[in-house]
């Protein structure tokens, strides 16, 4: 599978069920509805998990505009390869939320608070203050990007030789998802991606929803500047620490 292809299918899993499951929880007569915020922290790292699965042999699994800028100011990634991989993760975010919005079509259509029917798709402040809003994306990016640096696959015996993990090696950076949704995701929605938001909120501008909310593009540019800005500050500072 080549690399763009990878990331373009990893980033579609990636929120089919990350923003699958913020749909089982508001939208009106599902079987998950009101489940709560820990039901859909835990499917969001689930599906960076299952995402990682999927493309991490072929593209490295960045899923994330963010990821790929970080790898490549620290020049661990080509640079000619950035906006293609950035494209195939909107792109890919763009079908996931298609695909999330054509599944649950009909709980849509039965629920009529319009920013619920809106929250499936782009993130959103529970209190909009954009100065905050951008601090909470920039944090929040700068936690996954930093840690990211620091995840080292297995080794064995004092010479330290590689431990190929498989999937399992998908795990750690599940769990760092899951502790920045618990813990910093409560005041934006926690995009800390820039394709997972700009790329669901084109289709929800362009979707023939019945009583559909406006995108609020006003606000999108915060979880795209906010993740951009943190994966900046997380990449510069590992290569301070690294000398």
């Amino acid at each position: 599978m080549h690399p763009y292809i990878a990331e373009f299918i990893g980033t579609a899993i990636l929120i089919l069920l990350g923003n699958g499951v913020v749909a089982n929880v508001v939208l009106k007569d599902t079987k998950g509805n009101s489940s709560g915020w820990i039901v859909i922290t835990t499917a969001w790292a689930l599906a960076v998990f299952v995402a990682v699965i999927v493309a991490g042999p072929h593209s490295g699994a960045h899923l994330n505009p963010a990821v790929t800028l970080a790898l490549a100011i620290t020049k661990t990634f080509d640079w000619a390869k950035v906006p293609y991989y950035m494209l195939a993760q909107i792109g890919g975010a763009m079908l996931g939320s298609l695909l999330v919005w054509l599944f649950y079509k009909d709980h849509f259509d039965a629920t009529d608070d319009k920013g619920l029917k809106a929250a499936p798709f782009a993130t959103g402040p529970a209190i909009a203050n954009k100065k905050s809003n951008l601090f909470s994306e920039v944090v929040g990016t700068f936690v996954l990007i930093f840690v990211i640096f620091y995840i080292t696959g297995g080794e064995m015996g004092a010479e330290k030789t590689p431990i190929g993990l498989g999937s399992v090696g998908a795990l750690p950076v599940a769990f760092l998802v899951w502790v920045i949704g618990l813990s910093l995701g409560g005041t934006t929605g926690y995009a800390i991606n820039p394709a997972r938001d700009l790329g669901p909120r084109i289709i929800h501008s362009i979707i023939p929803m019945k009583g559909k909310a406006d995108s609020n593009w006003g606000y999108a540019w915060v979880p795209i500047v906010g993740p951009i800005i943190g994966a900046l500050l997380a990449a510069l500072l590992h290569l301070f620490l690294k000398g």
